[in-house]
């Protein structure tokens, strides 16, 4: 199996213009479906708000870039993520109505979820309050347990592919592996800064597997809380694996106080660089699960003049 790695081959690599659709609303990107607005892309694919008239509802449709519609690489990544999503079917991971493989537009169709991406409200509220994030990181452990009951791998567990949603929704299956494929990753998969250490030098130390799924939520969630992350800031471009990656020898900086200890220590937890000493996802959230309890829960309550507040 030839490796997918990361979104773009090299860091900060510009998309060439030769390469994008540039659909207009209106636009048939494929039989049926009708592009509305662009939404954005990586280096080998550009996602669309779409029309599906089959559906009748509105879709994203990620397509493969022109300048690669002929590109193995990238068309036996996408059939790997159409394969993933026709396998896992959970409340918390995105779905998908179909795909084209073959023909000028290959294309995978997603559902469309209304609501910001995790990385999103961080950047623009800085850490978000325990009411908001436990809540959701009991939900996100409920998918990675049930990917890892499927023996699957995420393995780019993120803000950016956490959409805010009710129920949250984890996406881009782009780079899953099944526990069959893991041990033969040879070179380093997933996000720099949220990749566990069997990530980044896979088959050199630890056995690459869904526990690196927890190692990515334990990161997501030291973000949601704090607004930082747990290891300094890597250099992408470096060739020195513990200067790309310094989670490969930094220890995890402490949670700041405010932070309440039945949440930071979870959190922590996850941040073990020895997979077999992580939790597993159950586990966090049963840990979390005693703090959510003990959440105030919100109420809905008549209105009531207070008393002197009709006077004359």
């Amino acid at each position: 199996m030839k490796e997918r790695g990361n979104a773009a081959p090299s860091p900060g690599e510009p998309v060439p213009e030769e390469s994008r659709w540039d659909f207009a609303e209106g636009d048939e990107i494929a039989r049926g479906r009708s592009a509305i607005k662009r939404l954005g892309g990586g280096y080998r694919y550009e996602a669309y708000l779409a029309w599906d008239d089959q559906l009748y509802a509105l879709v994203v449709v990620k397509v493969v870039r022109p300048g690669l519609v002929e590109d193995r690489h990238t068309l036996g990544g996408l059939g790997s993520e159409v394969e993933m999503l026709a396998r896992l079917s959970h409340p918390v991971i995105v779905r998908s109505f179909g795909a084209e493989l073959d023909g000028p537009r290959p294309h995978v169709v997603l559902e469309h979820l209304e609501g910001p991406r995790l990385s999103s409200l961080i950047r623009k509220y800085g850490p978000l309050p325990a009411e908001q994030v436990v809540p959701l990181a009991v939900e996100v452990c409920s998918a990675i347990h049930y990917m890892r009951t499927a023996s699957v791998a995420h393995l780019d567990v993120k803000p950016s592919n956490i959409i805010m949603g009710a129920p949250p929704r984890l996406i881009d299956l782009s780079i899953a592996r099944t526990s069959e494929q893991c041990p033969e990753v040879r070179s380093p998969v997933g996000t720099d800064a949220y990749m566990a250490p069997e990530q980044c030098r896979p088959g050199e130390s630890y056995p690459l597997g869904p526990p690196a799924d927890v190692w990515g939520l334990g990161v997501t969630l030291y973000r949601a809380v704090s607004g930082e992350r747990p290891f300094s800031k890597g250099d992408p471009d470096s060739s020195e694996p513990a200067v790309r990656w310094p989670q490969l020898v930094e220890e995890p900086a402490t949670l700041r106080q405010r932070v309440p200890p039945a949440v930071a220590e979870p959190i922590m937890s996850c941040l073990a660089r020895d997979p077999a000493a992580r939790p597993a996802p159950a586990e966090v959230a049963a840990a979390l699960e005693v703090v959510l309890a003990a959440l105030p829960r919100p109420r809905i309550s008549k209105l009531k003049p207070r008393l002197g507040s009709r006077r004359r």
